[in-house]
């Protein structure tokens, strides 16, 4: 498969400025891809993207990551509605490093050259960077765009100078490039369309030289109709620090049906008959989430490894019912007391004592009320009982939940 018929095929194609996708086609393209760093951590979002570009460069294309640190000073404004909070430069330099360090993650024994903006910012004067820089972009283009519109109409919030001059820094950046790199592509998502238009256009107006942009479309949730990787918990980190393996894991097993196809394509680097193999198993039961599972599995090893992965996979089974809790290993224990409530107690303990301290039932009234409901289940199975004993446990341990959702269990274990 050629790269223009595997863009097409994962579903990686949006807007260009090449007239035909198979000029992708022929290996060498310097190109390159940039990200602010305005966080200490990519987020799933950012991951589509990366797949993107890892797909680029298993073509044979040269890729240069950019970590913003100087863009990242300032904030893209593009589709903000009020003007972003400055970060520190000590706090932008952690963000860099952290991404630096899962971008190499992502890629593997994939080359790729890391760069920086704010290595060709931090001794630039102000009046070299008018010079030779917003000498040539027009007012007038820089006005057109819409969030610009937005922000200086009649409810907008205004707009800083400092944001305003945000799409002349990416610009020079694809310029810098092009000089310094033979850099000749700039690969984007839609929304960063109009500020790689631009570096195009000033690449023209400075050297005379052609330069291209190719962007993929925003990752949608078909079930909801809105940007894919937001929960209500907030956003889908890839660091184990804000999401953790677990959780990540479980999001990929939760995502919706009619998405399923499109996430194995954009988000594994599974080939198209591994795909559709598994779609074939998959859509012989859906409720057995098969499709999910394999997702899951492929995404949670790229970004964890596949021993997180495992453990991640060995806790949801414990939660969903699949593994008796008594049969899970000490490590995924251990593991587990950090992904739900967990409670030391003696054995013919009260049960209701148990659900308000480990956050299942708000008082104790609420915990009769709830075994009253049959509400609550040990091990899978409903209780009314008031109190525990030795029996419910299995291999010193046992596994409570209120209602269906598994999020809502904790995990009890036997004081030594």
């Amino acid at each position: 498969m050629t790269l223009s018929e595997e863009l097409q095929w994962r579903g990686f194609v949006n807007q260009t400025t090449f007239s035909k996708l198979s000029a992708l086609d022929s290996p060498g393209i310097n190109f390159y891809f940039g990200v602010d760093p305005s966080a200490d951590s990519m987020q799933i979002g950012n991951l589509a993207a990366a797949m993107m570009v890892k797909t680029f460069a298993k073509h044979g294309h040269n890729a240069f990551l950019l970590v913003g640190g100087a863009t990242g000073l300032i904030g893209d404004p593009d589709g903000k509605a009020q003007e972003r909070n400055l970060q520190s430069k000590e706090q932008i330099e952690a963000n860099k490093r952290a991404i630096a360090e899962q971008y190499k993650v992502i890629f593997g024994s994939l080359e790729f050259t890391l760069v920086d903006n704010y290595d060709w910012f931090e001794d630039m004067h102000f009046l070299d960077f008018l010079r030779d820089v917003g000498k040539h972009v027009p007012m007038r283009q820089m006005l057109a765009r819409d969030f610009v519109q937005t922000r200086l109409g009649e409810n907008g919030s205004g707009i800083s100078y400092a944001e305003f001059s945000y799409v002349l820094i990416q610009a020079y950046d694809f310029l810098h490039l092009h000089i310094k790199n033979n850099v000749t592509l700039q690969l984007c998502g839609s929304d960063q369309w109009g500020n790689s238009i631009a570096g195009v256009d000033l690449i023209r107006r400075v050297t005379s030289n052609e330069a291209h942009v190719y962007s993929m479309p925003l990752i949608i949730n078909k079930a909801t109709g809105k940007k894919f990787g937001k929960t209500e918990d907030g956003a889908v980190w890839l660091d184990r620090h804000k999401t953790s393996p677990t959780k990540f894991y479980q999001f990929w097993v939760n995502v919706d049906d009619a998405g399923v196809e499109d996430y194995l394509k954009v988000y594994t680097e599974l080939e198209k008959q591994e795909i559709e193999e598994i779609l074939r198993k998959h859509h012989e039961k859906t409720s057995a989430r098969f499709g999910q599972t394999c997702l899951a599995e492929q995404v949670t090893s790229l970004v964890h490894g596949t021993h997180e992965m495992e453990i991640a996979k060995s806790i949801t089974r414990i939660l969903v019912g699949d593994t008796p809790i008594g049969e899970a290993s000490d490590n995924v224990i251990a593991a587990m007391r950090n992904e739900i409530p967990y409670l030391q107690t003696t054995s013919n303990c009260s049960l209701i004592d148990v659900l308000t301290q480990v956050g299942l039932a708000t008082s104790k009234s609420e915990a009769r009320r709830l075994l009253d409901n049959n509400a609550i289940s040990i091990n899978g199975s409903k209780t009314s009982e008031e109190k525990l004993t030795l029996g419910n446990f299995h291999n010193n341990r046992l596994l409570i939940r209120r209602g269906k959702a598994f999020k809502d269990s904790a995990l009890v274990e036997l004081q030594k």
